[in-house]
């Protein structure tokens, strides 16, 4: 299977809040949003993860060098599928771009072929990661439960993810729920929509008291390994909703 989604005008918010919170704010969740009917567990929205990150030995993607600032790749599984998908996601000001392929887990050994088969379905996603240098540098883990719905401006969708794990990858294996945990004692949401934010969104933050902050899981588990990597001065600050979205045109969060 393959998938290639273009959405103008995409835009995320994100929230960090005290982990006790989450049965309170998923049970909020589950009352006005919709499962995505893709999800495990009684109200078909619950997801275990596992994904690879790819980056440079110089860390541009990190440093968001160049182009390097604009797209990500990674291998994503679920639980204990026997797929695994290749993703690369692409984003600029006014669009986000997402091309995913759906390969059996085996596969993962071809991304160490010297000359991969231009026949295989994830040859795209292999040459364009051998042509940036890119390699998986770390496994990152973590619960997630999914909800979805309907706006005005188009469809829109509420992730909250809990134990966050990360695990360097020298065997690049998955390995659900193993690794060092991060951002303990806190849980993320995570809301996206297009052009605007919806009623529903602004009502779960006032319900909650939430503030925007740019996070990333990936920039806080490359840094929890210990890298010397620069923490940006703005991240994890605070900020109103309404400030948020018009400052940062409704992309008040880092690109994960």
């Amino acid at each position: 299977m393959e998938t290639r989604e273009t959405r103008d005008f995409a835009r995320e918010i994100k929230f960090k809040t005290q982990l006790e919170r989450w049965p309170d704010i998923v049970r909020w969740s589950r009352a006005n949003l919709s499962p995505d009917g893709h999800g495990a567990g009684e109200h078909a929205d619950e997801y275990q993860t596992s994904s690879l990150y790819f980056e440079t030995p110089k860390f541009d993607v990190y440093r968001r060098s160049g182009s390097y600032g604009r797209s990500k790749f990674r291998i994503r599984r679920y639980g204990a599928a026997p797929v695994m998908f290749l993703e690369r996601k692409f984003r600029t000001e006014r669009m986000l771009v997402k091309r995913r392929t759906s390969v059996p887990v085996e596969d993962l050994q071809r991304m160490d072929s010297p000359n991969a088969d231009p026949a295989w379905s994830g040859y795209w996603f292999y040459r364009r990661v051998i042509l940036r240098q890119l390699r998986p540098l770390i496994q990152l883990s973590y619960d997630r439960v999914a909800r979805i719905g309907d706006s005005p401006t188009g469809p829109v969708r509420m992730t909250v993810d809990t134990n966050l794990r990360v695990l360097p990858m020298p065997d690049r294996a998955f390995l659900a729920g193993a690794g060092m945990p991060i951002l303990q004692g806190e849980c993320i949401i995570e809301v996206k929509y297009r052009v605007q934010l919806p009623a529903v969104f602004k009502e779960l933050a006032a319900a909650f008291d939430l503030q925007a902050q740019k996070i990333s899981k990936f920039r806080s588990a490359l840094r929890s390994l210990d890298y010397p990597l620069p923490k940006d001065a703005d991240e994890e600050v605070p900020t109103a909703v309404a400030d948020a979205e018009r400052e940062h045109g409704g992309s008040a969060g880092y690109f994960d």
